[in-house]
């Protein structure tokens, strides 16, 4: 008996009344946001196409292939840089050490660095996955938000229909 009283006053058929124009607008923006969607698609039609972007593929394929070869070899050129070399295949004279010491400091840099952009060259492929998952997880918080906002009014016009029952 308490549920059939309470949906005929005025403040729960306006209730669900918002609850509609709420929804309807939900709806309007997730319209909106399918249309961008498709716009963005069409627009970029032309760079996704998959003969340009097996080009692609194809010379990061080689420049993988590369990397990957001077990394094989990288264990062997390391070994080869701490092994102190300096008199059993080149003498070197006695002024050209230090430059010889800074030399090897150099190309420790370098295997270094190098290490570095192989890492990143091997997370290139992962980054269509990262940028789908940022976009899927931004759309949902803009939904939310938009949600948050309009039970927010909902609130606050309830509890001015509120002040005036009681007032």
């Amino acid at each position: 008996t308490l549920d059939l009283t309470c949906r005929k006053t005025p403040c729960f058929v306006k209730f669900s009344k918002m609850e509609k124009m709420a929804n309807i607008q939900a709806e309007i923006n997730e319209k909106k946001l399918q249309a961008e969607i498709l716009q963005l698609e069409k627009e970029t039609a032309d760079i996704a196409h998959p003969f340009y972007l097996g080009k692609k593929y194809e010379i990061l394929q080689d420049m993988n292939r590369h990397l990957e070869a001077v990394l094989k070899q990288k264990r062997a050129l390391k070994k080869r840089l701490m092994k102190p070399r300096c008199q059993e295949s080149l003498p070197i004279e006695v002024t050209f050490h230090k430059y010889m010491v800074e030399l090897l400091a150099e190309a420790v840099t370098f295997i270094e660095k190098l290490e570095r952009h192989l890492e990143i060259v091997r997370s290139i492929p992962q980054i269509p996955d990262i940028v789908k998952n940022m976009e899927t997880t931004l759309t949902k918080a803009e939904v939310l938000a938009m949600e948050l906002e309009e039970l927010a009014e909902q609130i606050l016009k309830w509890r001015e229909l509120q002040k005036e029952a009681f007032s």
